[in-house]
């Protein structure tokens, strides 16, 4: 059975009013047991709690995420930390974790963990689920060094702190989208889910209460989107058997044949597989099966997407040959519409526990579905791969907002805004999946690079688009004649961009959107230039001032040499030489000195800023290398040429391979 996540669940115990159970006098444990042994977790979930109830049983009396230690249990179980434990499970099992949380707390608190050793796993999974990261880190960590049972839960623990981690970075920098819960009939007190559009008409199923039908089944709407009408359930040609549901439609591209997944219970048993359906002058023909290289004899077919121009069909399912769980495969459609053949998209996709609910886009060859297999925020996360019409890239989790730490599933690109897509989430439920609606706000970073001097564009610099975070780039583009560069922005991460090229100095450089200009989804950086150096050749550093006859450093100086910092970390393999020069006026001995005293107190500034001593040098030339006359011709002094011989110089000694 698959979770409450997916298109199988049934929501007909969620709305069962306390009357219900009213019938229910004397033992609600024993009730407790017999909906627990049927996997009816939320029927289950009421009962141990009226029997907690009865037994003045509280979660626990702290908060439940400080840390437990380990105790050694008492041989007995006492009915007071069973139902406990059985209410904790059975919160789980619907995915509660807010409540299943302190009851676990109260069964590890109460000295029972060696009859329950699970107890600390589930707790921490729990916690990581209420994004309670760094206390669920501390108790898997302490499970997978205690515990002494089945090596899969050691894995799945080990999985779930890298959860932690990964969610912690994730809410730290999210992802540049928007996300909201849809308004209106869209959402109902059932599941509403899988929401799609299509000429200007739009597609969900939910399993909301109607009007004399209490069983909450699962049925496709269809809503005429921002129309004044209420969504209409979508009927099928011959259907009139009883509690039979239908979920997730995907139609062909020209709309006249629709594919469905359907099921029904037979006995304790669900049937599910996917079916078509051909448009008619008024509504949709009889459901057709899709034949076995789909709906294989014993095993589940659902969630198709009709992709690659309507020759292929996308879908879920759990038959064999796959990696494990529900893995989304491929079939090629015949004329008549059925599958003449499948194919499991492989461990690029697929993972041993469940992948659901693939939707594919022609035009940039994208894949977007969700997976409980993969580093993520926990549930069901939706990741995107893309295909090169030979094999599937690795999937990528497409982060915080758009996933979160329930379950997130059913991704469809919005038809007339290519920034604005639908996904369904519980993440603001105990139940059930609700319609969201999400902004994409990613976008394109584009500029120039040129030459400092020349000013024109710098063919052949590498920029590399680099996480400042993890030091690791994300791309590097190597420049064209036209020295424009673009990376797509997709994170509130903090990126730099390294600049660089053989016989100019490395620059790196921020991210940021001041004196940039946006246009459309494209930031346009203002124009960058990289300076040029040869080996052995002076470069004029201009405004390094000081007081007269003395070497210390004006506050405007060490404002210009600040650039001379960035120079050296931003280029980590060069040495330099710094030099300080004198006019004609005093001495030899006395300029040589004075030069050399300056020289060295711009190479102490720098040295201060965190650059290794072995790099930088310090001498001072006195007079004995003017750049211009000391004096006229006629004798006279030359003013201006005395200021420029009063300099300060870098010289590129060597560049380390």
């Amino acid at each position: 059975m698959i979770k409450k996540s997916t298109i199988l669940l049934s929501l007909a115990l969620l709305a069962a009013p306390a009357a219900l159970f009213a019938q229910y006098k004397s033992d609600y444990k024993e009730q407790g047991d017999k909906s627990f042994n049927n996997k009816d977790y939320y029927e289950a979930a009421y009962y141990y709690k009226e029997a907690a109830n009865g037994m003045q049983m509280t979660p626990s009396a702290v908060l439940p995420f400080q840390s437990v230690a380990v105790k050694k249990s008492t041989d007995k179980v006492p009915e007071q930390i069973y139902v406990a434990f059985q209410l904790a499970e059975s919160y789980r099992g619907y995915e509660n974790y807010l409540e299943a949380e302190g009851w676990y707390y109260r069964v590890l608190n109460a000295n029972y963990e060696s009859k329950y050793p699970l107890a600390r796993y589930w707790y921490g999974v729990c916690l990581r689920a209420n994004q309670h990261f760094d206390e669920a880190i501390a108790q898997l960590t302490q499970f997978t060094a205690n515990y002494k049972g089945d090596n899969k839960y050691i894995e799945q623990a080990n999985k779930e702190m890298e959860n932690c981690r990964f969610a912690k970075e994730q809410y730290k920098y999210p992802m540049l989208a928007d996300l909201t819960k849809m308004k209106g009939d869209w959402n109902s007190d059932g599941s509403n889910y899988a929401l799609q559009t299509r000429d200007g008409r739009s597609w969900f199923t939910s399993s909301r209460m109607l009007k004399d039908d209490k069983k909450r089944l699962n049925r496709v709407y269809e809503f005429a989107a921002g129309g004044i009408a209420k969504p209409e359930i979508v009927h099928f040609e011959g259907e009139s058997k009883k509690d039979v549901e239908y979920g997730t439609p995907a139609f062909t591209p020209d709309g006249s044949r629709m594919y469905i997944t359907r099921w029904y219970k037979d006995g304790a048993k669900t049937i599910h597989g996917i079916y078509f359906s051909n448009k008619k002058a008024q509504g949709w023909g009889a459901l057709v099966k899709l034949n076995g290289n789909v709906n294989a004899d014993s095993f589940s077919a659902i969630q198709p997407c009709v992709a690659f121009g309507g020759k292929k069909l996308l879908f879920v399912s759990n038959k064999a040959g796959g990696q494990g769980g529900y893995d989304i495969w491929v079939a090629d459609l015949g004329a008549d519409g059925q599958p003449v053949n499948s194919t499991n998209l492989g461990a690029n996709i697929n993972t041993s526990a469940d992948e659901q609910a693939p939707y594919y886009s022609d035009a940039d060859k994208r894949m977007v579905y969700s997976s409980k297999g993969m580093i993520g925020l926990g549930g069901f996360d939706l990741y995107e791969a893309n295909y090169n019409g030979v094999e599937w890239s690795k999937a990528h989790n497409m982060g915080f907002p758009v996933n979160s730490a329930k379950d997130d599933l059913y991704y469809y690109p919005d038809k007339t805004d290519p920034k604005k897509f639908y996904i369904s989430s519980d993440r603001e439920s105990d139940c059930c999946l609700d319609l969201f609606t999400a902004t994409d706000k990613r976008y394109v970073l584009s500029g120039l690079v040129v030459d400092c001097e020349t000013h024109k564009a710098l063919a052949g610099a590498k920029v590399t688009f680099l996480d400042s975070i993890s030091k690791t780039p994300v791309k590097e583009e190597v420049l064209g004649a036209d020295g424009k560069y673009s990376f797509a922005v997709a994170t509130q991460r903090p990126y730099n961009l390294v600049i660089e090229k053989s016989g100019y100095f490395t620059k790196v450089l921020p991210i940021v959107q001041h004196g940039a200009k946006m246009k459309g989804d494209t930031l346009f950086n203002p124009d960058l230039c990289l300076q040029p150096f040869v080996v052995n050749k002076p470069i004029v550093i201009q405004n390094i001032l000081y007081d007269f006859n003395m070497a210390t450093l004006r506050p405007e100086s060490k404002t210009v040499l600040n650039d001379l910092v960035k120079i050296m970390k931003d280029n980590p393999k060069i040495k330099i030489e710094l030099s300080s020069h004198t006019d004609s006026i005093g001495s030899d001995a006395y300029n040589i000195d004075l030069s050399q005293r300056r020289a060295q107190s711009c190479v102490d500034y720098i040295i201060a800023s965190d650059v290794d001593n072995a790099r930088v040098f310090a001498k001072g030339y006195g007079k004995s290398k003017p750049i211009a006359p000391n004096s006229l011709p006629n004798g006279k002094d030359n003013p201006e040429g005395r200021q420029l011989n009063r300099r300060t110089e870098f010289t590129v000694l060597k560049v380390e391979e």
